[in-house]
């Protein structure tokens, strides 16, 4: 499998820049998600791989050698679109041997390679349907399977499940993730959706306006989020900001707001300490707030509930926070009614800071 490169890529459509300068390296057998909001150009840089956009400036390279001169069709790459791009008047089988049978690979070859594929992907009894005889997630299985047949080196998907409803999409995806460890592929996957980035990447790569903001698993971005555009597009309730003020008290550093003061840990302490500026936006996830159950762990806050909303085994509370909207993860278990005010609890060492010009992290 080759290692994919992008040097320095740029496109723009006149005037506009939708990718700048973007550097990226794809490993090899790696399954790489990128990720962000609509418009920050990562269908642009899937294309621009593919071949299907042209680059403004910059190259790609593929186990070492410049393929942006190169037709898709000598780029041995294959690609999944969002909208499925079937072929209404072909049967699955036909669907999924179109690339093949154009290469003019032999009869038997070709109803081999489509038999094992259809096995993989659970569409061995729909071989003889045409797509409208096909449900949405039916359909999307035949258009991975199209990609799949060509054996190529390496895959990319363009939103693939961004067309299903929520039960299926979960379905897909899940299957995604087995097919993913059947293939030894490399693979390049885009969505707008962090969940789906969160839990089928090998390495995510967080995009906004074609530049990228941080790249890593899961886990690193997750916890350790580079900036507060990474630490609130990712995690589902998203992060909770604040406005805050540094101050300093009795030999320790606390951050007030509007309705909250919290005491910094040791290890936002030192960082702090050489701020010039004494304003700072706090982040705290959804889950870091913990109903008090009379422990002295944390800091108190006594919040309302403006509106419980049941989710199955959590509910996530609309809540107030000096006038602040916020949003808090607890179990469902948890009795709610609206208008009560109950008492949580806030581990400092779960906090994040945030410089508000830059919006690095602190």
């Amino acid at each position: 499998m080759p290692q994919i490169v992008l040097q320095d890529i740029k496109k723009s459509y006149g005037s506009v820049t939708v990718v700048e300068n973007l550097n990226l390296s794809m490993a090899n057998n790696e399954f790489t998600v990128l990720v962000g909001p609509s418009g920050c150009g990562k269908s642009t840089v899937l294309r621009m791989i593919a071949g299907l956009e042209v680059l403004t400036a910059g190259e790609i390279l593929i186990d070492d050698k410049p393929v942006s001169h190169l037709e898709p069709k000598d780029r041995d790459i294959a690609m999944v679109f969002q909208d499925y791009a079937l072929y209404p008047h072909m049967n699955v089988a036909r669907n999924m041997s179109f690339a093949l049978r154009l290469a003019r690979y032999p009869k038997a070859k070709i109803e081999e390679r489509v038999k094992k594929v259809a096995d993989i992907l659970g569409i061995v009894p729909l071989l003889s349907r045409k797509p409208a005889q096909l449900s949405g997630g039916q359909r999307q299985r035949v258009a991975m399977g199209r990609a799949l047949v060509r054996d190529a080196s390496t895959f990319l998907f363009d939103e693939p499940l961004s067309n299903l409803d929520a039960k299926l999409r979960t379905q897909m995806r899940a299957e995604l993730a087995l097919m993913r460890r059947r293939l030894e592929k490399n693979m390049i996957y885009v969505t707008h959706d962090q969940v789906e980035a969160m839990t089928l990447g090998d390495r995510i790569v967080v995009l906004r306006s074609g530049d990228i903001q941080q790249q890593g698993s899961a886990e690193q971005l997750y916890k350790t989020p580079v900036n507060k555009f990474v630490a609130g597009f990712l995690g589902s309730p998203p992060m909770n900001f604040f406005d805050g003020m540094l101050e300093e008290s009795e030999g320790r550093i606390f951050v007030n707001g509007d309705g909250y003061r919290l005491p910094l840990p040791d290890t936002l302490q030192k960082r702090v300490q050489e701020q010039q500026s004494k304003e700072v936006i706090v982040g705290i996830r959804p889950t870091a707030f913990k109903i008090a159950n009379g422990s002295t762990d944390g800091v108190q806050l006594d919040l309302p509930v403006v509106l419980p909303e049941y989710i199955g085994s959590q509910s996530v509370i609309m809540s107030r926070l000096g006038g602040q909207q916020i949003q808090i993860e607890v179990s469902s278990d948890t009795p709610l009614g609206t208008n009560e005010t109950l008492a949580f609890t806030v581990d400092p060492k779960s906090i994040y800071l945030f410089d508000p010009n830059t919006e690095a992290t602190l």
